[in-house]
């Protein structure tokens, strides 16, 4: 396998496309709009400066990891002769199912098509598709050329060759695959999300404020980073989108999103994306502002 597209090119989708290049891989990053792939291009090139600044990469590296990416706005002109799609639009399930279904009509019969998604039904994606065995889920983790873990999650058809091609070909990308089954929110986001949601029912309940919660996290459990900055980072509305699908497809209220979690993003409050959320972001700034809305 040596040539890969990648569907999106926004921060999941730049990453992935990023990883794949500098691995050798011909990628093809497709995007609706030419201004969206000339930003995706420019958070990688900043990537890669920072791996030559840091000795992982020499400049050469970074030149020829940029030469392996070509940028596509038309889908079915950017997914012609490659093994391999993956998918790394929008966490919606309407547009996942509408790609999934146009990839099928300018595909191979032997693509494999696989989804980044972080806890949409690997086998509802299938469903729309003529075949189903080979769909599957590869679920990199932010920020994608650092992180180790790929969740790769079987659809209700995936072959066992798809798995195994899919797990073979993240080792060869440096990562750890590890292999789950198709239940919302695979295994990361099912645990993750109740988490962070009980964190924000804490800050909610009053029983805490946003450092001393984050705080505890850092200090008492060794986590790199509090689960409100997580949430943050993440984007409060992807967090949203994943704890519906989760009690969507579980019926069990303790999956229910905290309604603070709602305001906000419904307020247009989404973490680090929109520059605020528990915390206050401005660039080029490394400072951690806890948000005027929860300072005592």
């Amino acid at each position: 396998m040596k040539n890969v597209a990648v569907i999106g090119s926004g921060t999941m989708g730049n990453g992935i496309a990023h990883t794949f290049a500098q691995f050798g891989f011909k990628v093809s990053l497709i995007d609706v709009s030419q201004d969206a792939l000339n930003k995706g291009l420019t958070t990688i090139a900043k990537n890669l400066d920072r791996q030559v600044a840091k000795g992982s990469l020499t400049e050469s590296d970074k030149e020829s990891t940029l030469t392996n990416i070509t940028t596509y706005t038309d889908l079915k002109e950017g997914v012609a002769n490659v093994e391999l799609v993956v998918e790394a639009a929008t966490e919606n399930i309407d547009l996942k199912l509408k790609i999934f279904k146009d990839l099928d009509a300018c595909t191979s019969p032997n693509t494999i098509l696989a989804t980044n998604t972080s806890s949409i039904s690997i086998t509802k994606i299938a469903s729309v598709t003529t075949k189903a065995d080979k769909v599957i889920g590869m679920h990199f983790m932010n920020p994608v050329p650092v992180m180790k873990l790929v969740e790769v999650i079987r659809g209700y058809a995936t072959s066992d060759e798809v798995a195994a091609i899919t797990m073979e070909l993240s080792k060869k990308l440096n990562k750890v695959p590890t292999e789950v089954n198709d239940y919302p929110g695979f295994i990361a986001n099912r645990i993750l999300m109740p988490m962070i949601n009980e964190a924000i029912y804490s800050l909610y309940e009053g029983v805490a404020g946003v450092e001393e919660i984050d705080t505890v996290m850092k200090l008492g459990m060794a986590h790199p980073m509090g689960p409100l900055q997580l949430a943050d980072f993440i984007g409060l509305d992807v967090c949203l989108s994943i704890l519906n699908v989760l009690y969507d497809g579980f019926g069990n209220p303790k999956y229910a999103p905290c309604p603070l979690l709602v305001n906000m993003v419904t307020a247009g409050y989404k973490g680090v994306k929109s520059g605020e959320g528990f915390y206050k972001y401005t660039a080029g700034s490394k400072d951690l502002v806890v948000s005027d809305k929860f300072k005592k």
